[in-house]
């Protein structure tokens, strides 16, 4: 599986935020997006995922199941919000992606374990901590199998034990032959990533 994109330029409110950005990422690799606020590192990984047009240039992903041939069905996005109910508990959270995303993968309680999370499924996710809510996200990861992962500032809130933990199930997940998207302010522990640094637009 090869994710290419070309050319890309996006725009907000009318202003152009950045333009012909292209890359490719293959099977196992990382692409750490840098670069300072506002030359549209959020918006890159929105437009990557699906999630945002592109105002020009392409985003195509080759080799996948031809029953799932864009990227938004074979991605997980994890943005700056956690994406989980706060009424809901941990376990309901993560039963709930598990189902909505398909291809299940770790029940709840192996993923909530693997980011140091046992026996907390049970706790309504309002009850977290900023960082707690942050791991629970993560878990989501790994509840359910998308071979790329598009990650906007994953580790924020997180102390320096959660982020080692965090890097070794990237590199798990990219052994694996998974690929992960990421845009970040602080170093992931990626080991050999690619770096594409974005610059303000002119």
């Amino acid at each position: 599986m090869r994710l290419t994109a070309r050319n890309l330029t996006a725009e907000r409110g009318g202003e152009t935020v950045f333009e012909n950005v292209s890359f490719v990422l293959a099977e196992g690799g990382a692409l750490v997006v840098t670069g300072p606020n506002g030359t549209g590192k959020s918006t890159l990984l929105k437009v990557v995922a699906g999630l945002l047009p592109a105002m020009r240039g392409t985003v195509e992903l080759d080799g996948n199941d031809p029953d799932q041939p864009s990227v938004a069905a074979i991605c997980h996005y994890l943005g700056h919000q956690n994406a989980m109910k706060t009424a809901l508990t941990v376990a309901e959270n993560l039963a709930f992606w598990r189902g909505f995303l398909g291809v299940p993968a770790m029940e709840a309680e192996d993923a909530l374990a693997a980011v140091g999370l046992p026996d907390i499924g049970h706790l309504p996710y309002a009850y977290l901590s900023a960082g707690q809510r942050r791991r629970v996200a993560i878990a989501r990861l790994l509840a359910s199998h998308r071979p790329l992962w598009i990650l906007d500032e994953p580790t924020a809130g997180l102390d320096a034990a959660s982020e080692r933990q965090f890097a070794a199930l990237m590199q798990a997940h990219r052994a694996n032959g998974g690929m992960v998207l990421a845009a970040t302010h602080v170093p992931l522990g990626l080991e050999d990533a690619a770096e594409l640094r974005m610059t303000p637009s002119s």
